[in-house]
């Protein structure tokens, strides 16, 4: 199978992590990642709040480069760029597509969070048939952010109070999803370089809930959301006088794992917060295929 691309720019900086598994992911599922040439910013996170023309633009121009491309589908690992995307897409061709300086070349491509794309049922099926070290015993909460399926006038989500992708993802893994209320709360975004004290409110209650209704670990999709709860558990324990100790784990890292993928330990050695004590106490410490 072969698809296109989209990167995003943090997978090229700060969530290398993320890039390299899915790299390792897809090439494990004979998926080739076809990537956009001379792709550019989105237009998360910044943008958008400064320049509306300038991020539909900028967008925008991603999606003609994205059609020139024989694909049918266009995968994006990044929650915000996936929104940033989507949003263009609907802008341009809208009603009022003409005020901007850029027309949609057709057809576009079907534009997919990563995470929904792994969750479709041909997706499930094909990894189930890998899964030869199942995570047993792993209790985790999937915790979406905001913007993979909101608003669902953008993303064209049926279930953005509710999102299943990751929940499903991580069942078909042998792990447990565990049902807790805030998976779709917002982690304070880049506002972690300005208000830590924001970010330290909102983070800190996302751990709480996971423990409180039983976690040992929580899944994301999206590097930004990844950082903030990996990151400053530290610090946010202090600010709530409280221990906190819990992996965040890429989905495409527990896929990595579970079915013994090249690589999938060095991906998880990028984490602040250590996951391989878990693993380890799980019965998962094993190393992966050819490594």
């Amino acid at each position: 199978m072969q698809v296109t691309y989209y990167p995003g720019c943090a997978l090229e900086g700060s969530a290398r992590d993320y890039a390299e598994s899915i790299q390792g992911v897809c090439s494990a599922f004979d998926i080739g990642l076809a990537e956009i040439s001379d792709w550019n910013c989105c237009g998360a996170t910044a943008a958008h709040s400064v320049d509306h023309r300038g991020a539909i633009e900028l967008a925008g121009r991603n999606l003609n480069l994205a059609a020139e491309l024989p694909h049918a589908d266009m995968l994006v690992p990044c929650p915000m760029c996936f929104n940033r995307l989507k949003t263009a897409a609907k802008t341009l061709q809208g009603e009022h597509g003409e005020r901007y300086d850029i027309n949609l070349d057709e057809p576009l491509p079907q534009i997919w969070d990563l995470a929904n794309f792994f969750a479709t049922e041909k997706m499930l099926a094909a990894v189930a048939t890998q899964v030869d070290n199942p995570l047993n015993g792993l209790k985790a909460v999937c915790y979406y952010g905001c913007m993979a399926s909101r608003p669902p006038e953008i993303t064209g989500a049926k279930d953005f109070e509710d999102p299943q992708a990751l929940d499903c993802i991580v069942e078909n893994l042998g792990a447990t999803a565990i049902p807790w209320p805030f998976k779709t709360d917002c982690c304070g975004a880049s506002q972690v370089l300005s208000r830590l004290d924001i970010v330290s409110q909102l983070v800190g209650k996302l751990y709480d809930m996971a423990q409180r209704v039983g976690a040992r670990a929580i899944v994301v999709s999206c590097q930004m959301c990844q950082a903030n709860l990996d990151m400053y558990q530290p610090k946010i324990a202090a600010d709530w006088g409280r221990e906190f100790s819990l992996p965040v784990f890429y989905f495409t890292e527990l896929i990595g794992l579970a079915c013994n993928v090249e690589g999938s330990r060095d991906w998880l050695a990028r984490h602040i917060t250590d996951p391989l004590p878990l693993l380890r106490e799980l019965g998962r410490g094993r190393k992966s295929r050819m490594t």
